[in-house]
């Protein structure tokens, strides 16, 4: 699933039965998203591709960023690239997610232990948003910085973060999931419902191979008492050095554990 189709998506859900919706500020905001973590420059055609907007309304909406410094253009490349505007908003984000200062020392203790990487991931629309990650020591790894964007439906740490949601959110987010991409949601939803099962009876969900073919991975959510933040841990990396019994067995009760102690840290913090 394409990262713009999802948002388009959405939009078109809310600009049709809310009247508080501003549509231009969407179109904006969707413009932003367009820079994936690999993305340093997009011509114009690309970012009218991308938002499946009219040409003229990409030049209105790259005129307007660039006013407000989340756009520049470079010259040398004839393209847009994201301004300091967008890293400062970035930032004021992650400097108020204390977890991430609490959680470091026991993820990197348990990146080195199951020589994988150990991640933080917080929701943004259909895709979770890694805003903390240890890596291990190993030359072979799962390597995903902070930026990166993984799908909510197929990973451990987006169904991790599905699990840990209310009912009636987690409706609302699935239904989303099935308007994005119908020819695969029979198979999501299933996916889906076994994570449920398998974070009822243990406490964590896996992804073998659903994402990509060879990557596991175990995920649990952070339960945020006051409804505030959005986030799911994970533990992944080459399926040959993650087999399922690993995962079951030993590392998805120790990321159990790592959350539990971060939850308890958080609030005494």
């Amino acid at each position: 699933m394409d990262p713009t189709e999802d948002t388009q998506a959405l939009d078109s859900a809310e600009e049709g039965k809310d009247r508080q919706f501003v549509t231009a500020l969407a179109r904006g905001l969707d413009l932003l998203r367009c820079f994936r973590p690999n993305d340093v420059y997009l011509s114009h055609a690309e970012l009218a591709r991308r938002t499946n907007l009219p040409k003229p309304t990409v030049s209105r909406l790259i005129y307007t960023l660039k006013k407000l410094g989340y756009l520049a253009y470079s010259d040398s490349q004839g393209k847009y690239q994201l301004a300091s505007g967008v890293l400062a908003l970035g930032y004021s984000l992650l400097g108020q997610l204390d977890l991430r200062k609490i959680a470091r020392p026991a993820m990197q203790e348990l990146a080195e232990y199951s020589q994988a990487s150990v991640a933080i991931g917080i929701r943004d629309r259909l895709r979770m948003v890694y805003v903390q990650t240890c890596q291990s020591s190993a030359r072979v790894t799962l390597r995903l910085d902070i930026g990166s964007r993984i799908p909510i439906a197929t990973t451990a740490m987006g169904k991790a973060l599905l699990c840990g949601l209310p009912q009636d959110e987690r409706d609302l987010v699935m239904d989303q999931i099935r308007l994005a991409d119908q020819p695969v949601w029979p198979r999501v939803k299933a996916g889906v419902e076994q994570a449920l099962r398998d974070y009822q009876e243990r406490g964590f969900c896996l992804s073998e191979g659903d994402w990509q073919t060879d990557v596991h991975a175990v995920g649990v959510p952070l339960i945020d008492p006051i409804g505030q933040k959005q986030l799911a841990f994970n533990c992944g990396g080459p399926a040959y050095l993650l087999p399922r019994d690993l995962l079951l067995n030993d590392l998805g009760p120790k990321l159990v554990l790592l959350v539990r102690k971060v939850q308890a840290d958080l609030g005494t913090a």
